[in-house]
């Protein structure tokens, strides 16, 4: 696909920065977004804005989203204006949020109707990455569909995986945030009940750390309960809403996951006790004050 036009839909810090990224390498895509000052602030480097989904996907041989839901993804697709209504015959859509597999999988059998593609592409790394094209990239769908699209995510991406069939990257993101977030409650809780226990935090971090309990994320959780610095970049809420498409995945498996139960009921529990907008690592807030 040779110079293709890119529609982007979903302007958040991640998708903004996705966007400066391919206006610097040339790329002059139609955006749409509620919030009108990210819209502007990418138009004002050449983009152009479209009005609805069905707008945009008239223009676009690629369409990108970056979006919060699978709700959201599903409502910009089938809104009376949205992109199923103007896709054009062999564009590809690529989701580059955290969905649903089932979800995907249905939208993607919806385009094949129309005559167009879809690639699930969740991401990997931070919204600082998105700006240099140094993400980590996900995508699962047709072969020949990822091909099309491959060269244009090697300029977002320093590392593109390719996973299988649609559906495929959703899962493994979901995996990936079970995991992740089951390790960070884990250990904010561990150093919560160190505390209480009587136990330096400090020194608690420097003995695991020297065994093989050691990674990135004892080192973010440190940096919170230790040290008061909150640099994960990944909100209670955002690992709450993951948790629970894990566990909507893993229903649909027709098995279930009582760790990942364990770590969505207190992510849950944070988000109510306020600490939603807080980073991961701050659910040790709520751990230290947690009464029988």
């Amino acid at each position: 696909m040779a110079n293709p036009t890119i529609g982007f839909i979903g302007l958040g810090l991640m998708g903004s920065n996705m966007v400066e990224n391919l206006q610097k390498k040339g790329y002059k895509p139609v955006v749409m977004d509620l919030n009108k000052d990210a819209v502007a602030a990418v138009v004002a480097r050449g983009a152009t804005e479209a009005k609805t989904g069905k707008e945009l996907a008239e223009q676009a041989d690629i369409i990108m989203l970056c979006l919060t839901t699978s709700n959201v993804v599903e409502k910009v697709i089938y809104a009376e204006d949205g992109i199923l209504a103007g896709i054009k015959e062999g564009a590809v859509l690529i989701d580059f949020g955290t969905s649903i597999p089932a979800s995907t999988r249905k939208i993607g059998a919806d385009l094949a109707k129309k005559g167009a593609g879809m690639i699930d592409a969740p991401l990997g790394r931070t919204p600082a990455h998105a700006k240099d094209g140094l993400l980590n990239i996900m995508a699962a769908g047709d072969k020949e569909t990822f091909e099309k699209v491959k060269p244009v995510l090697e300029q977002q991406g320093e590392n593109v995986f390719y996973l299988g069939a649609l559906g495929a990257g959703h899962t493994t993101k979901l995996i990936n945030n079970f995991m992740g977030m089951t390790t960070v409650t884990a250990m904010s809780q561990a150093f919560a009940v160190a505390d209480r226990a009587g136990v330096d935090r400090k020194q608690l971090f420097e003995i695991m750390s020297t065994g093989p309990s050691n990674s990135p994320f004892m080192h973010f959780c440190k940096n919170y309960a230790v040290d008061g610095v909150s640099d994960l970049g990944f909100s209670i809420n955002n690992a709450n809403k993951d948790l629970g498409y894990f566990l909507e995945m893993v229903k649909d498996l027709n098995t279930r996951a009582q760790i990942a139960e364990g770590t969505s009921a207190n992510l849950q529990a944070a988000v109510d006790a306020g600490l939603g907008n807080g980073n991961v690592p701050e659910i040790f807030d709520y751990f230290l004050k947690l009464e029988k």
